[in-house]
């Protein structure tokens, strides 16, 4: 055997034993005449001793071994004199009788350590090496014991897991696809899955009932911390359901993953806010709400004073920072410049202070007397000692999501959004559709298979953008960690959405007339749910990005830098696919 034990599971009890380890060289020290060796493996970290009047050869061997050198160990569990409460196995060490070089390393381009001296994108680039790192095998481990209880608790529930092609048609309306070219099928293209939606409804035409898959899914999208253009989704379906029996089966789930993961216990029913009362409160439909700091509207209060720039805003709003008077101008000057950054857009901010006498000292006093500046603060239910930071535009819905940034920062500033605190809460009564800019039409919010709640589907023919969606969004923390709707199952009401949509019916037939044929055949009521489990894991891990809770991840460019990929194909492969390049 190349070891009897991993390096993170002897302790004091085993004392005297005959072991033999294998791992890394985490790290060498040489006292005197003894050499130290930390020897690594997933498992964890054991000291092994080399003594110089013990065995030459063996001290040999120690000095001449550096850093990630792959070594099997044999020797004898002792005390360690001088302990390490820091590690498990710190009360012991082994007193090396025996030793082999399995394989030698080059020096790594970076610390494996949790603190590394490695960037991101050298760690990127060794990525293999990266993974060696406690803190990075810590989020897989942490993965793989998610989805776990994920099938668990999912099995329990009478779900079913089955897998759904990789290779399907492309859905231009969503996002953008990643394409596949077809050799036996010259000048026709498969695409990679957003995800699996018409399929997991075609299973419950079929009859499958409760579906589940643990599933990649590929979007062609630009990136951020949040987002990767290969994503696994925890992807459900479930038939014969109303928008409330899916809410509290995957309530249920999100409690059973704190519980059993997180060790915390969530007895009260998550709270659920229409997407209306979000946006007018938060400026998102993800709002963080581990802090209060909702948003006061303030037009019939502030307009009409001689401000120009309130005078002629379409809104005007605000947020209170509790305790925050204190506030120096210099830190005053920077939220005014933080608000002004092209990724939040605002124009410039006003601030009032409320003074230790009631009194409230604003940026703009002069255009305001003091009873006005009184009766903001009793808007916002101010106190001595709070500040008020407001915004205004002339475009309610922009204004309302830089106040969102801005209220974001000042949490984040004031040690509001703790990581180890979380506030869960369903947001429902979505939009159906949501106006394209540049397409010129309405858009499907979600997507196209949503159904509209059913005191809307009047509006379908007068008021489109009126119609709420059966939809909801589950959000923890700021963060959206899934979402799903009740789905249509009518094909005439799907024809209807396609039409709303600007689908021709010979358009809607040609890429969905799978999914609406299937529906003439007795498809039962049904509705679904999609988490994500890379925002679940590094939600749990209290990462800010998803990266560190995937193996093998992409940059922000969307490459890999350690495949170096993607890449040009050769001529050949060009050929085999009839496929020319017009790099322009």
């Amino acid at each position: 055997m190349y070891r009897t034990n991993t390096c993170g599971e002897l302790r004091l009890a085993d004392a005297g034993k005959e072991v033999t380890l294998a791992g890394w060289v985490q790290r060498k020290r040489k006292m005197g005449g003894m050499t130290f060796i930390d020897l690594r493996d997933r498992y964890g970290i054991t000291q092994v001793v080399f003594n110089d009047a013990d065995n030459a050869q063996l001290n040999e061997f120690a000095a001449n071994t550096g850093r990630e050198f792959v070594l099997q160990i044999t020797g004898k569990v002792a005390e360690r004199s001088s302990k390490n409460p820091n590690l498990p196995t710190g009360d012991i060490e082994i007193i090396a009788t025996g030793a082999k070089l399995l394989n030698p390393s080059l020096v790594p381009p970076f610390t494996i350590e949790d603190d590394t001296d490695g960037g991101d994108d050298l760690r990127m680039k060794y990525r293999y090496l990266d993974l060696r790192r406690q803190a990075v095998r810590k989020n897989l481990e942490l993965r793989h014991r998610m989805t776990m209880e994920v099938r668990r608790y999912l099995d329990s529930k009478g779900f079913l897991e089955i897998e759904t092609p990789m290779l399907v048609g492309s859905t231009p309306e969503g996002a953008r696809d990643f394409v596949v070219p077809s050799r036996m099928n010259p000048g026709q293209f498969y695409a990679l899955p957003q995800s699996p939606q018409t399929l997991k409804q075609l299973l419950m035409v079929a009859g499958m009932d409760r579906y589940f898959q643990i599933v990649k899914c590929f979007r062609d999208e630009d990136l951020r911390a949040d987002r990767q253009p290969e994503f696994t989704q925890i992807d459900c379906e479930m038939s014969f359901v109303e928008q409330n029996d899916i809410i509290e089966l995957f309530e249920g789930m999100a409690k059973h993953l704190f519980k059993e993961l997180r060790g915390v216990e969530l007895t009260e029913p998550f709270r659920r806010m229409p997407w209306s009362e979000a946006m007018k409160y938060y400026g998102s439909d993800k709002p963080d709400l581990r802090f209060d700091m909702k948003f006061v509207e303030l037009m019939d209060i502030l307009k009409g004073h001689g401000f120009s720039v309130f005078d002629n805003a379409a809104y005007i709003g605000g947020i209170c920072a509790k305790g925050a008077a204190n506030y120096t101008r210099k830190q005053l000057d920077q939220l005014t410049e933080f608000v002004k950054r092209p990724q939040v857009g605002a124009k410039g901010m006003v601030y009032a202070r409320v003074e230790a006498d009631g009194n409230v000292k604003s940026s703009v006093d002069k255009f305001y007397s003091q009873e006005v500046l009184q009766q903001m603060k009793a808007a916002f239910g101010a106190e001595p000692g709070d500040l008020i930071l407001i915004l205004s535009g002339d475009d309610a819905m922009k204004t309302r999501k830089q106040l969102c940034e801005l209220r974001l920062e000042m949490g984040s500033r004031l040690g509001l959004r703790d990581k180890n605190k979380f506030a869960c809460l369903w947001v429902v009564d979505f939009p159906m559709f949501e106006w394209s800019d540049e397409e010129q039409r309405l858009m499907a919010m979600h997507h196209p298979f949503t159904h509209p709640k059913d005191e809307d589907i009047p509006l379908l023919d007068t008021k489109p953008e009126e119609v709420r969606a059966d939809a909801y969004d589950m959000v923890v923390n700021g963060v959206e960690v899934g979402g799903g709707s009740i789905r249509i199952h009518d094909s005439k009401l799907q024809a209807k959405m396609f039409e709303i949509l600007g689908f021709t019916p010979e358009k809607a037939q040609e890429q969905f007339g799978f999914l609406m044929n299937a529906f003439k055949y007795g498809a039962p009521p049904h509705g679904g749910l999609a988490y994500g489990l890379d925002r679940w894991v590094s939600l749990f891990a209290g990462l800010d990005s998803i990266r560190d809770c995937i193996a093998f991840p992409k940059n922000n460019s969307g490459r890999d830098v350690m495949l170096d990929a993607p890449a040009p194909l050769d001529q050949k492969q060009l050929d085999e696919l009839q496929l020319a390049l017009d790099l322009k």
